[in-house]
Parts: structure tokens; sequence; C-alpha cells
């Protein structure tokens, strides 16, 4: 006699890279789970953590290479979790920043099948923390803004004029693409000289961090090939950072000259 199945769909955030940042109960999640269905932007060390006997499929998408549109995932949600029992659907970051994950939930529970959210470490703070970019600090910055770099509708989004405004800290997922309308942006805020930071790969071994200010990033990108995936981190609290304290030592020491 066959076991009986008893869906559910647990969405896990895996934080932002490094495969040590997902939590305990991330893992623990995995550990009992009969399907895996994964993202672009998972280390597949993590995959180790579900049982040999899940099944395991990349759902992922990349900049401008969807494998799978989002409706065929939420399918796969459901059919695979009436087939097979626990499917474990592993997201980079924190499921509900930018990651569709209430979109998956709404989609999963009209389906009768109990769901859980598991959230992650988000890139969008642990990513500047890792290079020693605290987001707020007294004296510094007191809020910050996070914001996506492209909308469903392809373009920035206009909360970034707001935000430029302000003098908080703004950090921007998925804008490498918009680079040169975001420096526009702050251009017209007249915030020419705003230390920026766009940290590509952030906790992973392939990190690798563009330092400057609005007048000169977009030069810097293209001189150091910045790809996505990476966040733009704009602000005085860059200038915090040591690891990029020699960037804006020589800066201020050019300016003087």
């Amino acid at each position: 006699m066959r076991e009986q199945i008893h869906p559910k769909v647990s969405l896990v955030g895996a934080g932002p890279g490094d495969p040590e940042l997902i939590t305990l109960k991330g893992i623990l999640a995995l550990n009992t789970a009969d399907v895996v269905l994964y993202d672009a932007l998972i280390d597949p060390v993590l995959l180790k953590h579900a049982p040999k006997s899940a099944i395991k499929i990349f759902v992922g998408k990349r900049v401008g290479r969807h494998s799978k549109p989002q409706e065929d995932t939420n399918q796969l949600c459901v059919s695979l979790a009436k087939k097979h029992g626990h499917v474990v659907r592993l997201k980079g970051g924190d499921p509900f920043v930018f990651g569709r994950g209430g979109e998956e939930i709404e989609y999963i529970e009209n389906f009768g099948i109990p769901t859980v959210v598991v959230p992650g470490i988000t890139s969008a703070v642990a990513v500047p923390a890792a290079a020693g970019i605290p987001v707020t600090k007294r004296g510094v910055s007191e809020s910050f803004w996070v914001v996506t770099g492209t909308t469903t509708a392809g373009e920035l989004s206009k909360d970034l004029a707001l935000a430029a405004q302000s003098t908080a800290t703004v950090v921007v997922l998925m804008g490498t693409k918009k680079l040169n309308e975001i420096v526009q942006t702050y251009r017209n805020a007249g915030r020419e000289n705003l230390p920026v930071a766009i940290i590509q790969s952030g906790t992973t071994r392939e990190e690798k961090i563009t330092a400057g200010f609005v007048h000169d990033i977009a030069q810097k990108a293209i001189e150091n090939q910045v790809e996505s995936p990476a966040i733009i981190i704009i602000g005085e609290v860059v200038r915090e950072s040591l690891r990029l304290a020699e960037v804006y030592r020589e800066a201020v020491s050019l300016s003087r000259q």
C-alpha cells in the first residue's frame, strides 16, 4: 500500500550568497525535503543538506536568461507537493525582498496546500555589512531605503528620485543595468559627490567591490567590468568601510591639490 502523501511547501531564504549564512531553520527545512526547487544564486553546497533521495530541480533565472517562467515554477510547487510531499522552494536572500515570495505563497495556498516561510538574510543589509559598510550609523545615516533597480515594467523605480533627495543610505538591488540612470537621478538632485559602492557577488569567494562617487562610479564600473549579480550602495556610510578607506583618502588628497 502506497504511503500517504502530505503536501507542504516551505519557502526558504538562503541568504546573500555565502552558504554559511543560511539560517538553522532553513537547514532543518532542507533536511526534511522530498523536493528542492532552487534558484540561480544558490550555492550548490546547500543542496547537500537535503536527503540524497530528494529530487533537486533548478528553476533559477539570471538577467536575460530565464530557465523557468515564474508561472511554471508556481505550478511545479503545487504539482510536486501533491506527488511527493514536502517541497522546499530555495530562494536567494530573503524570499519577501524582491523575491516574489508573496506571489508564490498566494498561488500555492489557493490549492489548499499548507505553506511555511523561512526568512533569509537579505543581501540589502548583509552584503554591505560583510564589506564593512553599515547601512545606518549614528551621526551619518539614520535610515535606509531598499529600492529595486528594475520594476516589472523594466524601468528604474520612481522611488529612487525621492530617495536621492533624502540623507538616507540607499541600497539598489538589480540595478547594474540601470547604473547610468541611477547616476543621472543623483546628478539631478545635486548629489554628484556622494560616495557609491558596487558589490558584485557579495559574501562569496568571487566578491568584487568597486567604489567611488556618483560622478565617477559609472566609468569605474566599466573599467572593472562590473556584472550582475551586484548591489549598489549610495550614501556617506560607504566611507565608513575600512576596506574602502584608501579610495576616499586618495579622493580627499586629490581634491586638495
